[in-house]
């Protein structure tokens, strides 16, 4: 059979798509007409498995610069590969490897159409963000979108044009490992941060060499896991699903994500990977999505587990037909798709859906015109790990670090003439600090806080580790290989303190004990971290603790006795230099929580967005019938968007323009907000509101709007905010979104915990 090919122009396809078929008129460039003429164009010249082969995406299954695999199933997956039966592939990367695969698809198949390759840069390639739960730490969306510009330019570099990022799932459960990779518990900030992203991995132009296709994942419901543990079941209400749920969803789609991924979850009894709610009645049909929908790893084949298949045929059957286009992993929509047409099982035309949405990301991202062009092997040592990307994850990493507590201003540390021990397990390691999800990263490639701080000559700088974190390879962790015994290294620790005037510990998670597969029923600091800090707070009180972790943690002792706590999440390539510059005041800490802070894991879920009870507060003295624990206060540790500064802002004179709107008005809030201290600085100005009656109860608190102010030492400015229908509009009992009449609070403060508040009225 005569081969067509598409790269090099002679497939008649592009012929056929340059002209308009009837009149043979030139169409725009721009048109979406073109696009579908042409996507449609390619798909009359398939074959039914062809088709199929588009939903397949494998994951590279050999030494793609060395000989083709001849026997087993690498050599099975290569022939699909030849006879253009694979669409895409993962966690193939550097040009010399994608130009590899992408050639095979391309010269050797039937019809020569280019894979798509994906690849989890999920904080950065090369260079390393910090992990998105401490980038939505900064409320910084112009800082969050140019982190995602970094990644997105490293990833192209090295052949790959398809990232599974941003996460936006929602979650109010610390245990769950995978908080650290989306933006915590709120579903405003969380969409805000969700679109940043988007922009910074798609830019404006999608077939630019620099940028990327961004996927929304999972969809939906997987922050909700109950217990905290990943991959298990979720219940929920429909009011939560509408309310907290899908809302950063919404809001990435209508940024223009290309792509969605489903979830391993079952939602509400149906796996979300076989659920037609999900991806047919919502992200297909109401929302109007155009784009491609990939299954996670395996989880069209999972639903076997589930019980919700009885084979491989029938999830495959369950899965397309539900609307899941891409078969990631499980190989059975290539194995069973083209009986199941046959058996019309499967309606051939759910096929050329999914296929058209695979051909027209291809097409957007410039493959059709050019399949190499990612594959420029000088472009990738010149874009991957450059200076100017460095500066940018640094000043990222800076704008993560909150300042959880500061008492008698021991921050920040002075540059010269003071003893400093700097201990912990964690001080000295450079790579931990680049976290979970940096597959491409290089292993102890981060600085370490250590050698942030020897840049400061000013000081004596002394260094003890005190303990080991992890015994064993930190990669295997989640196999009890956390030091619970080894206090060798206290005695050192000890005496390092003793006569410091400051002492700095550096502890944490190691950057393994967060990310996916890593729940904790425990959020304390792991091994005999405590014990250390204790013993040295025996010795000198004046302790700077500077945490490293990957979600919140249960810090009740340390609150109490130690006087200044730093989070620094787990920041990337650029960690210890940015955790020097703050603690040495060359930077002024701004981030707030994205995630409230428990005081106890028996409080979990605890979040700010909560909704009262019928018996919110004590009835009277002594009585114990009312919402709350008998050894425990309801309130959290540290709440959301709670982050102090080395100076202090007072926020007053909280007005309205008017006291009331109508449907199709608005009204305007102001506050003024002083800085009253000695430095200059940045607040995360919060605007809540609370709708006090309404059709399904509503939460006490909802974040609606923020901004980063900058603000000089004493320097007050205005901030105003404008409130409408969509501010108050919510899923109502009429099972729709929509803003119902009634009184509300507006709330405004530098966190969830508000300190001035108003009221306004709303008539539709």
């Amino acid at each position: 059979m005569k081969k067509l090919k598409i790269y090099g122009g002679v497939l008649a396809v592009l012929i056929l798509t340059a002209c308009n078929p009837k009149t043979g008129d030139k169409l725009a460039n721009s048109n979406e007409d073109e696009l579908s003429r042409k996507v449609d164009s390619v798909l009359s010249l398939m074959t039914l498995k062809e088709k199929i082969g588009q939903m397949n995406q494998y994951n590279g299954f050999w030494d793609l610069t060395g000989p083709a695999p001849s026997d087993g199933e690498a050599a099975k997956k290569y022939e699909h590969l030849r006879n253009g039966l694979v669409g895409s592939m993962l966690n193939v990367r550097g040009v010399k490897e994608v130009k590899a695969v992408q050639k095979v698809a391309v010269e050797e198949s039937r019809l020569g159409i280019p894979l798509v390759i994906g690849f989890d840069a999920i904080h950065g390639y090369k260079t390393i963000s910090p992990i998105p739960l401490a980038e939505a730490a900064s409320w910084d969306m112009a800082a969050i979108q140019r982190s995602a510009e970094v990644s997105a330019a490293e990833t192209a570099a090295s052949g790959i044009n398809w990232t599974f990022a941003p996460m936006v799932d929602i979650s109010r459960d610390p245990r769950w490992g995978r908080v650290m990779e989306g933006a915590g518990e709120d579903p405003y900030l969380g969409s805000m941060v969700g679109v940043a992203r988007v922009k910074g991995f798609q830019g404006d132009d999608l077939s630019a060499v620099h940028t990327i296709a961004a996927c929304a994942k999972h969809f939906a419901g997987y922050g909700f896991s109950e217990a905290g543990k990943d991959y298990n079941t979720v219940d929920v209400s429909e009011s939560l699903l509408q309310n907290v749920i899908f809302p950063p969803f919404k809001m990435v789609k209508d940024a223009g994500v290309r792509t969605f991924m489903n979830s391993f979850n079952d939602l509400n009894g149906s796996p979300a990977t076989g659920n037609a709610y999900l991806q047919r009645t919502v992200l297909k049909g109401e929302w109007e999505f155009d784009g491609m929908i990939v299954s996670d790893w395996g989880s069209i084949a999972e639903m076997i587990a589930h019980g919700y298949a009885e084979d491989g045929k029938h999830a495959s059957e369950m899965a397309v037909n539900a609307g899941s286009d891409m078969d990631m992993e499980s190989y059975l929509y290539i194995e069973h798709l083209e009986e199941l047409v046959a058996e019309k099982k499967v309606d051939v035309k759910l096929i050329d859906d999914a296929v058209r949405r695979i051909l027209r990301l291809k097409f957007e991202l410039g493959l059709f015109d050019d399949p190499y062009k990612y594959c420029d092997e000088e472009r990738e040592k010149e874009v991957i790990g450059s200076e100017e990307h460095r500066e940018a994850v640094l000043d990222m990493a800076k704008k993560s670090i909150v300042l959880l507590k500061n008492e008698n201003n021991l921050l920040p540390l002075k540059k010269s003439g003071q003893k400093i021990a700097l201990i912990g397990p964690l001080a000295a390691d450079n790579n931990s600090p680049l976290g979970s999800w940096r597959i491409a990263a290089d292993d102890h490639t981060a600085v370490s806080v250590l050698d942030g701080m020897k840049k400061y000559e000013g000081n004596n700088l002394i260094h003890e580790k005190g303990a080991e974190l992890v015994i064993g390879d930190p990669a295997f962790v989640m196999e009890t290989k956390i030091n619970t015994t080894d206090k060798s290294g206290f005695e050192a620790a000890k005496n390092a303190a003793r006569g410091a005037d400051v002492v700095v510990m550096v502890l944490g998670e190691h950057g393994f004990q967060s990310g996916e597969g890593r729940s904790r029923v425990n959020l304390d600091l792991p091994g005999v971290q405590q014990e250390l800090l204790k013993e040295i707070y025996k010795i000198n009180k004046n302790i700077v603790l500077v945490l490293m972790n990957g979600r919140p943690l249960t810090l009740n002792w340390e609150d109490e006795h130690i006087p200044a706590i730093v989070e620094t999440w787990h920041l990337g390539t650029e960690s210890g230099n940015a955790i020097a510059q703050v603690l040495y005041g060359d930077y002024n800490p701004s981030g707030k929580l994205p995630m409230t802070f428990p005081r106890s894991v028996g409080q979990v879920p605890v979040y700010y967005n909560y909704k009262n009870t019928g018996r919110p507060v004590i009835p009277a003295p002594n009585l114990v019938f009312w919402t709350h624990y008998i050894d425990e206060q309801n309130s959290p540790l540290y709440p959301f968007g709670h982050g102090l500064s080395y100076t202090t802002f007072e926020y007053d004179n909280l007005q309205l323009d008017e006291n009331s709107f109508s449907s199709g008005g608005s009204i305007t809030a102001s506050v003024d907000v002083t800085n009253t201290g000695d430095l200059d600085g940045k607040e995360v100005v919060q605007f809540y509101i609370r709708d006090l009656v309404a059709s399904t109860t509503r939460p006490v608190k909802e974040l609606k709007g923020f901004e980063l102010v900058e603000l000089k030492k004493g320097e007050k400015k205005t901030i105003r905010f404008e409130i409408d229908e969509e501010t108050i509009e919510f899923f109502t009992a009429n099972r729709k979104w929509e803003a119902e009449a009634g009184n509300f609070k507006l709330f405004v403060g530098g966190s969830s915990v508000t300190t001035l508040e108003t009221d306004f009225r709303y008539e539709d």
